[in-house]
């Protein structure tokens, strides 16, 4: 991590990620970036569907490749990137026919380092290859849920997925959150743990950097009107008036309420149930 000198009061507390030494280039790679407008929180009428977000700087979308369906052919990596728009880095690839791809960089892949999509992969750092190849123990990262569909589980910084067992055409996988849960063993993954562990690390230091960030203010609901929360209203500090914190729409949150639905599709995959988070 990345400590100031406490040159302003803002200045004493902020840590970023130490960039020098890890990111190799400076400007992304032109023909697989793409600009565009940000949702920020709104859907398609323009209404706000999800709160605290909007503003920001301006952000460049990079296409990273998380279906990985250049086969038997082996990339070399040529630089390790920032992307904005995700907490783990990125690398240009490029593969043997000549075609550059990003892909999401795992924790130790350096400049001129090779991997391979196969069936036949050895277990090395970032080579990709089906669950029922990878044996127990072996921690992996950009893992797919359908055969085919491209990566969903584990993509952000410093996230892995531990192979647990495999049996009877499923692969159990042990999540980040402690949940085991079965995937078809023909779903693919990759080798490692993905980059920029000390993402989670990172102290903004003031307000203005979370702006920068995209990031809008969040107001507590005590602090609100009646007509705004549940919580709001009364005279100076007051109670929250009710047994449960509830939500702005009333809904209870915290206190270890389940937010799961009852019958949900994937209830039959979990063999474990996530632990609840320690107070």
């Amino acid at each position: 991590m990345k400590h100031y000198k406490p040159t302003t009061p803002s200045r004493r507390s902020t840590k970023t990620v130490t960039y020098r030494g890890v990111l190799t280039a400076s400007e992304p790679h032109k023909k697989l970036v793409s600009g565009g407008k940000r949702s920020v929180g709104r859907n398609s009428a323009g209404r706000i569907t999800v709160r605290h977000k909007g503003g920001g700087h301006k952000r460049l979308f990079r296409d990273v490749d998380f279906v990985y369906n250049k086969k038997d052919i082996v990339a070399r990596v040529e630089t390790i990137e920032y992307d904005p728009n995700r907490s783990g880095f990125i690398a240009l690839v490029c593969y043997r026919d000549g075609e550059r791809r990003y892909v999401l960089a795992p924790k130790h892949m350096k400049v001129g380092d090779e991997f391979v999509v196969s069936e036949e992969a050895d277990i090395k750092t970032g080579n990709r290859l089906p669950l029922r190849k990878i044996p127990a123990g072996t921690f992996v990262y950009n893992v797919e849920l359908k055969p085919g569909a491209g990566a969903r589980l584990a993509r952000s910084a410093g996230s892995f997925i531990e192979v647990v067992a495999n049996d009877a055409g499923y692969t159990q996988l042990k999540m980040p959150s402690g949940e085991i849960r079965k995937v078809l063993d023909t779903a693919w993954a990759s080798v490692g743990a993905v980059g920029n562990e000390e993402y989670k690390l990172r102290s903004f230091g003031k307000a203005g950097r979370s702006r920068w960030m995209g990031i809008r203010p969040t107001v507590r609901g005590t602090a609100m009107n009646p007509v705004d929360h549940p919580h709001g209203g009364g005279e100076g500090r007051q109670g929250r008036g009710r047994r449960r914190a509830v939500s702005a729409w009333g809904k209870p949150t915290g206190k270890g309420h389940k937010t799961r639905r009852a019958k949900k599709y994937s209830d039959k995959h979990i063999v474990a149930r996530r632990k609840p988070k320690k107070k």
